[in-house]
């Protein structure tokens, strides 16, 4: 008896060796990329304007790295060049790869960069733009398309799972300015002068390799918490993410470089407006990239274990609006709040009944016991960053601009203090409301910390 349970446990270890599948305490990773620069006339995103692409400075990327443990457990970021990634895009995603490999939605993270150079998408800041039918039957199509491929996407990108270690670090890099407390006019002649800005900033720039077991290095994830808005023009271009993960890719060929947008939501790149600068902070980002994986020394191992946990946060408007106060707005001067009041309108007189908050995606994910990331919906400010790195304490990322672009997400501070990221400018993405309800910041924090407990157990 004992002989045949010996032959069966090799006969066991022999099959799992061979059928693909990670032994325990090893890492497998899996990369993919896709082109995503918009074969047909879709209008580039954002600036609440009619902007038709004229031609290309690069072309614009979807990427994938999937991780998996060796004990059953993955997960897969995705990141990608777009604008904003609307939910009822994500969600056609998600159901897709529930329903083909297995990942539900605490495995993956899509991720945007918020690039303004990138195409639209869907309902997206669906009141941004004049109406015109062609035009919204080409977004339309193309997010079909994406949709489509994102899909695909992820399925390569798990069909290339193979040994890999794991290693992260810290940079730094300090073009991101808090554009709240530093008039952008006056920044080129305080940075000549060498007078220090005003406001929070998160300048660390956090890294992830992947190597194989030949040393040979495969991707690198990292990130930096900054507005792509060097550039307005209407040309596609990946903005300064898109010019770092080139400069990565010269300097390592062979590599998939990856760019996560922390929590840049009140940041951005100042000076700005010319391509020189974008290139420049592209620059600037990768040197921090390459320093930190120059220095052996920083980059610290991750040891092969996934733990996930998913939680959808609600989030009250202050009020919701009514159909008095809509039927008011409808001839307002702002052709954009104009927009809105009017699809408003059509929505309550098909029977639509607005919703007193918003579902808010929130995730966790503990890689070993060193690296925590937390992955939060829309265009977070930079005190959410600060915070929770602050009490998670190192190995923490915390990436917003994941899953659904929704609208600006304030802190307690942003909120109290107004202004474009805290006051009333919820109708521009087109919710139902002005203004979140003040107590936002508590919320998000309440549910960040259940699941980074629940990960950590």
């Amino acid at each position: 008896m004992k002989t045949l349970l010996k032959h069966l446990l090799l006969l066991a270890i022999a099959i799992s060796l061979t059928s693909g599948y990670a032994v325990a305490g090893e890492w497998k990773a899996g990369v993919a990329r896709a082109v995503i620069t918009p074969e047909t006339p879709v209008w580039l995103a954002g600036y609440g304007t009619k902007r038709a692409p004229e031609g290309k400075i690069h072309d614009l990327w979807m990427k994938a790295l999937a991780l998996d443990d060796g004990e059953g457990n993955r997960v897969v970021m995705i990141t990608s060049d777009f604008q904003g990634v609307p939910k009822t895009m994500s969600d056609r995603v998600f159901v897709q790869l529930d329903k083909e490999y297995g990942l539900q939605r605490q495995h993956i993270m899509f991720t945007f960069s918020h690039n303004h150079c990138g195409p639209r998408l869907g309902d997206d800041l669906i009141d941004y733009y004049p109406v015109e039918a062609a035009q919204e039957q080409l977004v339309s199509e193309y997010t079909d398309r994406m949709v489509t491929r994102t899909v695909e996407l992820v399925g390569e990108a798990l069909s290339r799972l193979a040994p890999a270690t794991l290693q992260q670090g810290m940079g730094s890099t300090s073009f991101a300015v808090n554009r709240r407390n530093n008039r952008e006019a006056d920044v080129p002649n305080l940075l000549a002068r060498g007078e220090p800005l005003r406001g929070p900033v998160d300048h660390s720039v956090p890294v992830l390799t992947v190597t194989r077991p030949d040393g040979k290095l495969d991707a690198v994830l990292f990130g930096y918490a900054c507005h792509p808005t060097t550039l307005s023009f209407r040309q596609w271009c990946g903005d300064y993410p898109g010019f770092a993960q080139i400069e990565i890719e010269k300097k390592y060929p062979g590599v998939t470089a990856m760019f996560v947008n922390t929590c840049g939501g009140d940041q951005n790149p100042l000076p700005r407006r010319k391509v020189e600068l974008c290139e420049k902070y592209g620059r600037m980002l990768a040197v921090a990239v390459e320093e930190t994986l120059e220095q052996k020394q920083s980059l610290k191992p991750v040891t092969p274990r996934i733990r996930t946990a998913f939680e959808i946060a609600e989030l009250p408007y202050l009020k919701v609006v009514t159909k008095e106060e809509l039927q008011e707005l409808t001839n307002d001067t702002r052709a954009l709040r104009a927009r809105w009041a009017k699809r408003l309108l059509k929505k309550l007189d098909d029977g639509h009944k607005f919703e007193s908050a918003y579902p808010y995606p929130i995730h966790a994910w503990q890689l070993g016991n060193e690296m925590l990331v937390i992955g939060m919906g829309a265009e977070t400010v930079v005190d959410y960053g600060l915070r929770f790195k602050r009490e998670f304490g190192p190995g923490t990322w915390v990436c917003g601009y994941a899953d659904d672009m929704i609208s600006y997400i304030p802190s307690r501070r942003v909120w109290e203090e107004g202004g474009y990221e805290g006051g009333y400018n919820l109708y521009e993405y087109g919710r139902p409301a002005f203004r979140w309800r003040g107590d936002i910041e508590d919320r998000i924090a309440k549910s960040v910390h259940k699941l980074v407990k629940q990960v950590r157990n």
